[in-house]
């Protein structure tokens, strides 16, 4: 535990502050006083610092709030104040004056926040920067220590989200928090190749990572559908291979300002050796078959690859990644190197007779000695290579990283060996998956067989942004909130795993990331709208709200099964693209069902029953409107007709079996049968490559009303267990597409 306070005081456990915190109301320890103290507020941070202790007492926040900087102050340190003023002007309406020209060290007796930062840091961000920071928060003054500009930096992302109203008025409630991160890699991967993401996108994505304290922006700049970065010394790649949509090399040095601005590594991915469709697009001749080729519109894994028999492609390569070794000022430059199928090298006469003459022994045995030049070509540039679980081959420098979308079992092979690495799988944030199954997944479980020694080359993991289905309008919705979890993951201690509380403070985060001006929220809203049409209704919205917030996008990669004649320039306007990766509403009314079906007291059955059946009520109500007038209206509603039939078929199930819940009377077997087979029909996914998310509670509610009998003879325990099995029968599968 980081704790820069030599000043013996008696302390609380770390997992007992924890349980402590993920609890709600928390009380100063029995153990320290005799009498209780009063309730403090539960933390409302993300990630939450490696130690926390909530004091008694508030320090007024107020348009007269004042800031005073001791020891080291920067345009960065000054910037990242201005934003601060700006986050809290927005949540509070207050005019504040703090900012550049008034936080100096002369006021810092009196200022309400005083800055201590000791040093600017490293000149260019890295794997060795200090970001540790102390706040400590009284009725008098808050007090921001770092050792660095980037220490600091995070503890004002900690303050910004710490601001707390009440009746009383805004306020920063006083506080001891002790911060370093967990891992010192902790990134956010954005793939503008497929689905091109403009300057705009990558500017407030930027401001969001800064907020929850992500440190590396890794840049997907090339795959088979775009070549999106400048080239001076081969502007025939980005001319022939982008469609005019590209970065120039002035708007990547933005990027890379604005990214330390805010204490953020940009790592940029030129994929390598496959995946290179782009690439021979001005040059067939350096693939591996002949050409002519043309930039692929689809997804997936094509044949395309770059041929390392083929001297000219070293040139070319050895001046493409010179020019953006001296762009990008970050150590590591991402090769790829990930899904090279080999038909084009097994097929080429040519390239099989050099793996024989160079004892290379299998395609292989060329990825490998393809990645052996490669990385000596980086080596001279000044580079340190990076590339996904495939590049993996003997031969590899020693200090390369490797990224793996294989899992915990695979980076952990890969640092047997030597190699630090850091993990993706699990944070695929493109696949669907909640943030509960995001926070899951850990770069170093308990579990992990590593050695104290090896696991220090575990360097923590990336949240990987996809392309494939996201278009400027969409992409927030897709990493946000869900990545805020994840950053927890990678700064915050093993320990912190209490799923209930995550969710609390995730919903409060969103907020925040919206105030720094993401667009999860405010395009949700305004894209529903365009649902109903210029002339709905207020209630027309609310019911599309209602239905459409029941829904998720198909997980995994089932959307381009069921929309296979989906390609790069085909609008994302299904209403898979209006739903949310994860609906909350769905996982209340599940968290509402388990109440209502294993209470810890009659009265919180009673009140969970209420809330079901009023629920229950509104959704019936909305579907009838989606699948009768409004889907008459609007295509995309109109898709989306049987999810509306079905959920308000199934609905009509739930209150049914509330009601003989309620009662305490079992239905028929002939009722159970049919609200079964409803469900198992909701279950179906649908061609809008969408799925009804209230489906696993129903079928728990059917079979608790069915089976009710078998109540009294068992235990509460016995009771759950039986209820959850028995509703854990599976659908039939869809038939194909």
């Amino acid at each position: 535990m980081f704790n820069s306070n030599p000043v013996a005081r008696p302390s609380v456990p770390l997992f007992l502050r924890r349980l402590l915190l993920a609890a709600g109301p928390i009380f100063v320890s029995a153990a320290l006083t005799a009498a209780p103290a009063p309730a403090l507020p539960a933390p409302a941070l993300m990630p939450l610092p490696a130690d926390l202790r909530l004091e008694p007492g508030r320090l007024p926040v107020t348009a007269a709030f004042t800031v005073a900087i001791t020891h080291h102050d920067d345009a960065r340190l000054d910037a990242a104040l201005a934003r601060l003023r700006q986050a809290w002007a927005t949540r509070t309406g207050l005019r504040f004056d703090f900012g550049p020209g008034s936080a100096n060290a002369s006021t810092a007796p009196i200022a309400a926040l005083l800055i201590d930062c000791q040093a600017p840091g490293l000149s260019v961000p890295g794997l060795d920067e200090n970001e540790s920071y102390t706040l400590d928060v009284t009725p008098r003054q808050a007090s921001l220590r770092a050792p660095t500009v980037v220490g600091a930096l995070r503890g004002l992302a900690t303050l910004q989200q710490w601001l707390t109203e009440d009746a009383g008025g805004f306020y920063l409630p006083a506080v001891r928090i002790r911060d370093q991160p967990r891992f010192p890699w902790r990134g956010l991967m954005i793939d503008v190749a497929r689905h091109w993401q403009p300057l705009e996108v990558i500017l407030r994505n930027l401001d969001g990572m800064a907020l929850v304290k992500l440190n590396v922006l890794h840049l997907h700049l090339t795959d088979d559908q775009g070549f999106r970065i400048e080239s001076k010394t081969h502007p025939e790649l980005q001319a022939h291979g982008s469609d005019g949509h590209f970065f120039t090399q002035d708007q990547m040095r933005r990027i890379i300002a604005y990214a330390r601005e805010r204490g953020i590594r940009v790592m940029p991915e030129f994929d390598i050796p496959g995946h290179a469709t782009s690439w021979v697009v001005s040059h067939p001749e350096l693939a591996s078959q002949p050409g002519p080729y043309a930039i692929e519109r689809h997804w997936g894994i094509f044949d395309p690859v770059l041929d390392p028999t083929n001297e000219a492609l070293y040139k070319l390569l050895d001046d493409f990644l010179g020019e953006m070794a001296a762009l990008f000022p970050d150590a590591f430059l991402h090769i790829g190197g990930d899904e090279n199928n080999g038909v084009q090298w097994s097929a080429s006469p040519h390239i099989q007779a050099f793996i024989r003459d160079h004892d290379l022994h299998d395609n292989e045995g060329l990825h490998a000695y393809f990645n052996r030049r490669i990385a000596k070509i980086l080596a001279r540039h000044g580079k340190r290579l990076a590339g996904w679980d495939e590049i993996l081959h003997p031969g590899l420098p020693d200090d390369s990283v490797i990224q793996s979308w294989r899992g915990v079992e695979a980076l952990a092979a890969a640092v047997r060996q030597g190699y630090s690495g850091i993990l993706s799988n699990g944070y695929y944030i493109d696949l669907m998956y909640p943030a509960s199954a995001h926070y899951r997944a850990d770069p170093l479980p308990a579990s992990t067989p590593l050695t104290p020694a090896e696991q220090k080359h575990v360097l923590g993991g990336e949240a990987t942004m996809w392309s494939e289905w996201v278009s400027p309008e969409t992409i927030d919705s897709r990493i946000w909130p869900r990545t805020a979890a994840i950053a927890e993951r990678l700064w915050s201690p093993r320990e912190v795993t209490d799923v209930p509380d995550m969710y609390r403070r995730l919903a409060i985060v969103s907020a925040r990331l919206d105030e720094a001006g993401l667009l999860h929220e405010r395009n949700y809203e305004a894209r529903l709208r365009t649902l109903a049409g210029e002339n709905a209704a207020p209630a027309d919205l609310a019911a599309i709200q209602t239905f459409v917030g029941l829904l998720e996008p198909v997980k995994q990669y089932q959307r381009g099964q069921l929309e296979p004649e989906m390609t790069q320039g085909s609008p994302l306007d299904r209403l898979a693209d209006y739903a949310r990766p994860e609906s909350a509403p769905a996982r209340e009314f599940a968290a509402a069902v388990d109440r209502f079906l294993f209470p810890s007291s009659p009265s919180d059955a009673t009140a969970a029953g209420v809330g079901l059946t009023r629920e229950l009520e509104t959704w019936i109500a909305a579907a009838r409107q989606v699948s009768g007038s409004l889907g008459a209206a609007s295509p995309a509603l109109r898709e989306g007709a049987p999810h509306a039939l079905a959920l308000a078929e199934i609905g009509t199930a739930g209150l049914q079996a509330i009601a003989a819940l309620r009662a305490r009377r079992a239905p028929d077997a002939a009722w159970r049968t049919a609200a079964v087979a409803a469900l198992d029909r909701a279950a179906q996914p649908q061609p809008t490559a969408t799925e009804l998310m209230v489906v696993k509670p129903l079928r728990l509610l059917v079979v608790a009303a069915a089976d009710q009998d078998r109540r009294p003879a068992l235990s509460a325990d016995a009771w759950r267990q039986h209820v959850q099995a028995a509703a854990l029968r599976q659908p039939p599968p869809p038939p194909p597409p």
